[in-house]
Formats: structure tokens, C-alpha cells, sequence
């Protein structure tokens, strides 16, 4: 027996979240699936996510979007990684780099050959053996090599860009794909008596518009998915316990970084993201450990370039949805949850979200399996990132009472075991579904000061000799390859110029 078929679709808020599941559910279009967006132009949008992580690439792929086009009319720029100041110590900083380090050696891992040469002396910093942090060193940037015996074939990236616009600009995409936008504010959600499902949502003008699945993208406040569902939320912060934000644009200023800086300050840090256009920039702080005028103060003083704008104020609880799809409402974006943008995962979240989502589209009958294993993914992929994000905090060389508050605190056991695991012999272990890769995990433990006490005996079986000329051979060639490159400025004026913020 044929099981019936969805047949309409309402995403409940635009932004970020709501624009991206509409153009992603657009396709859906010609399976005869009906899709409408409800926002008011009253209601604004918090507008997270200006720097995103590699795997962007993949879903404007998917969209067939052209990378210059939507670099142009979104004021982007690129992203090799992110550079970390003060975090270990005053002072100090590293970048934690797309890619990959070297290459690996009759299976040993390249950083285990770094390891053992670095502590005999005969090995440069580990970020000289990526072209992303040589590139990153010289504001320099290249579009990728799809040449594997290229050395641009080594680079990574990813990008930054005014979130604002790139929600209009997928406003567009998804608008000339047949769906709906609908103006106005939702001011009543229809529950169903026999299941508890959503019925129908009603907008001020009276406007009722009843739907077989219901995708809440309404940011903090979660209008369906808590509201109307009461799922529950699963609170974090006794391990991520920044719980505000101020974010103020500036002039940009200097030469244009290829990367995100994230800058730690007494009760937080202060992030810094460079667009064609203007300078992102926000101190993500403890409200328990400094006051909101402090705070304005601290960021105010510390920014590069002319303010553009009073900083504006956040508020958030770090955590989960207890259920990321419940029903027949599924939430994307921060009704689903949030975690500090301090690794660019806001909008991957987003990404993740809607890929599983099409992946375990349902039918009509609602059975059990694609709701439940949503939920299970979900979960599973906020918890790691939640552990890669508490890393920084857990690991730091700071004394004020909040950096010292997270390096005493207790920490998941997932996240225990892995810097236990790195720190005998720099060993990293991940599941082949995780977000983060070995660098991200081997550039961070080395920057906030957790060093293997050792490194894996296979690497003591290769001949030092020829190990300490191949790195030679890595590191000289990334550095010309790097210096060959035009200034990331110049590379974005020739190939996807500003085209205005109109």
C-alpha cells in the first residue's frame, strides 16, 4: 500500500535558517510539494553566522549557486581558518587552519612525524606545513586546485559574508523556485486533539495557513517547537557559560585577513570577521562575570576600525532543543539550539539540519524511524561540537575568575578522554561522521597548550634523515606557493568586486 505523501511545507521565520531551508526544500517544488515562508519585515532577525566553516561550499553546490556571483552580492570574502590570540596566554596566539598538515608516511600521521622531529629540533612550527596558515601569515589567497599534484590543491576554504544578504540573495533563489513568501506576524499555532500535531498557524490578518509538516525557523524564541510543542531544552551553560553578545560593525581596516580572529578578553572574547565591506566584530561574554556597560566598553575599545553602528545586544542560553524534530515541526537554526559562534558552527548547524531533513523527508503516515533517527543525529553532532567548543575554555592559560571557572571545571567524559588520548601520545580519535577533522583537533590542543608528553612509536621506525628533508621539501613549497599568491583584496577585486549593500 502507498503510503500518502506530503503535500505542503510552512517555514515559520526568514533570516539565515528560513531562507536556507526554503531554497534547499524549493527542489521539492516539483515533486508537487507546495512550500510557503511566513516573516514580518516587524520581526528582525539576529543575523548569526557572518563566518561559516568548509562544508558551505557543499550546500550552495547543491544549489548550484556560482561562487563569484554570491561572493559579489554578499559582500564576501574567503576564510582559510581562524586565528586564536590570548587564549593560552598574553601574548600568544595560533591558528587553528583549514586543510590538512604535510602528508602522512607509510600510515603515520604527519603531526607524529612533526612530533618527533619538532622535539629533536630539526622541525619548523606546525604551521608552516599548511599552505592554509602560510596564506593566512601573508593575507594572500588563490582559488583551490582540482589538480591533486598541485599545491593549491592543499587549500581549503570557506568564507565570510553579511548574513543579511545572503538570506536575501537565497530569498531570490528561492522565490524564482516557486516559494511562497507570506508578510506578517503569526499570532495563534492550531494543535490537532487526537496527536498533539500542528494543525495550522494564523497570522494577524486573519490568514490561516494549515500544513502537513511545519519547519520552525524563528530563532531563540522557538514560536513552534516550544511554544506551541513545549519540547524542553537541554541547558548548557555550566559548561559554556558566555550568555551574552554585543555585535557592532566597523570600516574596515588593514589589509583584508583571509581568516576570523578570535581575541580572548576577561569575560569572553571578541570575534572579528572581514567582509568587502565593512568589519564584523562582537565580544561574547559572562554576564555573571562583567556587566553590560563593561562589556560595550571593553569592545569599543578594542575594535580596529570607525564603529558603523551602536553595538546591539544578545542574549542566549547555550544548549539544545531536547528534540530537534517533534511531531510534525522540525526546528532548524536557533530554535533548534545554539552554541557560541566561536568555531563557525552556526550556520553548518543550519546546513546539517536541512541536509538530514531531506535525507529523512517523511510521508504523511509519520512513522517513527526517520523522526527518531533525526533526533538521534542531531543530538549526537550538537554534542560534538559542544566538546570542541568547551575544549578552548577547559584548556586555557588565563587567571581571571572566568577562565579560571572553565580550566577547574568538569568537562564531558567524551571531551576527558580525547585530550587524554592526545596528551599521552598525540593521538586523535574520531568517529567518521564528526564535523571536525584531525587538524582542527590537533591544531587546537597544541594552541591552548596541551602537549603529548610522547608521539606513536611507528614514527620512531622511519629514517629521521629522510623525514627532516621531506618537511623541508613541504615547507619551502607551501611558502613560494603562498608568496605566489595575490593579496586576498586584490584577488576579490579581480574575480567578485563589491556590487553594494542595496
Amino acid at each position: 500500500m502507498t503510503r500518502p505523501t506530503i503535500r505542503s511545507v510552512v517555514i515559520v521565520g526568514g533570516g539565515t535558517a528560513g531562507w536556507m531551508t526554503a531554497a534547499a526544500l524549493a527542489r521539492l517544488g516539483r515533486a508537487g510539494v507546495t512550500i510557503t515562508l511566513v516573516e514580518s519585515d516587524a520581526i528582525g532577525t539576529v543575523g548569526v553566522g557572518e563566518a561559516t566553516i568548509p562544508p558551505i561550499q557543499t550546500f550552495n553546490a547543491m544549489l548550484g549557486i556560482d561562487e563569484r556571483d554570491f561572493l559579489a552580492k554578499t559582500q564576501g570574502s574567503m576564510k582559510l581558518g581562524i586565528e586564536f590570540v590570548d587564549w593560552n596566554a598574553s601574548g600568544h596566539r595560533y591558528l587553528h587552519p583549514f586543510g590538512e598538515y604535510g602528508f602522512d608516511i607509510d600510515g603515520v600521521k604527519f603531526h607524529q612525524i612533526w612530533q618527533r622531529l619538532h622535539a629533536m629540533g630539526q622541525a619548523s612550527a606546525l604551521d608552516d606545513y599548511s599552505l592554509c596558515a602560510v596564506a593566512c601569515q601573508l593575507d594572500r589567497y588563490d582559488a583551490p586546485a582540482r589538480d591533486p599534484g598541485s599545491p593549491l590543491s592543499r587549500l581549503v576554504q570557506a568564507y565570510h559574508f553579511d548574513a543579511s544578504l545572503y538570506a536575501r540573495y537565497l530569498r531570490d533563489y528561492a522565490g524564482h523556485r516557486g516559494v511562497v513568501r507570506r508578510e506578517g506576524k503569526i499570532i495563534d499555532v492550531s494543535l490537532r486533539g487526537e496527536d498533539g500535531f500542528i494543525d495550522a498557524v494564523t497570522l494577524e490578518d486573519g490568514t490561516r495557513l494549515a500544513a502537513d509538516l511545519f519547519i520552525d525557523c524563528s530563532g531563540f524564541r522557538g514560536l513552534l517547537i516550544e511554544e506551541a510543542l513545549h519540547t524542553g531544552y537541554e541547558d548548557w551553560t555550566h559548561w559554556l557559560p558566555c550568555d551574552r553578545a554585543l555585535a557592532v560593525p566597523t570600516a574596515n581596516a588593514g589589509p583584508l585577513a583571509p581568516y576570523t580572529r578570535a581575541t580572548a578578553r576577561a569575560s569572553g572574547w571578541q570575534w572579528r570577521i572581514p567582509l568587502q565591506h565593512r568589519t564584523g566584530n562582537g565580544y561574547v561574554y559572562s554576564s555573571a562575570h562583567v556587566s553590560d556597560d563593561e562589556a560595550a566598553a571593553t569592545l569599543l575599545a578594542n575594535l580596529e576600525g570607525e564603529p558603523l553602528a551602536d553595538p546591539r545586544p544578545l542574549r542566549f542560553t547555550t544548549g539544545r532543543r531536547k528534540l530537534a524534530w517533534n511531531r510534525n515541526c522540525v526546528a532548524i537554526g536557533l530554535s533548534g539550539g545554539f552554541l557560541e559562534p566561536l568555531e563557525s558552527t552556526s550556520i553548518h548547524l543550519i546546513q546539517a539540519g536541512i541536509s538530514r531533513l531531506l535525507a529523512f523527508f517523511p510521508d504523511a503516515g509519520w512513522g517513527d524511524a526517520e523522526r527518531d533517527t533525526y533526533n538521534d543525529f542531531t543530538r549526537t553532532q550538537y554534542e560534538q561540537v559542544r566538546d570542541f567548543v568547551i575544549l578552548h575554555y577547559k584548556a586555557n592559560g588565563r587567571d581571571e575568575p572566568l577562565w579560571h571557572h572553565a580550566r577547574e571545571m568538569a568537562v564531558p567524559e567524551s571531551l576527558t578522554r580525547r585530550i587524554e588520548l592526545f596528551r599521552n601520545r598525540g593521538r586523535v580519535f574520531r568517529r567518521e561522521d564528526e564535523l571536525f577533522g584531525e587538524t582542527s583537533w590537533i591544531a587546537v590542543m597544541l594552541g591552548q597548550g596541551i602537549t603529548p608528553q610522547g608521539w606513536d612509536p611507528l614514527a620512531d621506525a622511519l629514517d629521521p634523515g629522510q623525514l627532516r628533508q621531506m618537511l623541508d621539501r613541504i615547507r619551502v613549497t607551501f611558502r613560494r606557493t603562498a608568496e605566489a599568491m595575490p593579496a586576498h583584496a586584490d584577488w576579490l577585486a579581480r574575480h567578485c568586486p563589491s556590487r553594494g549593500t542595496a
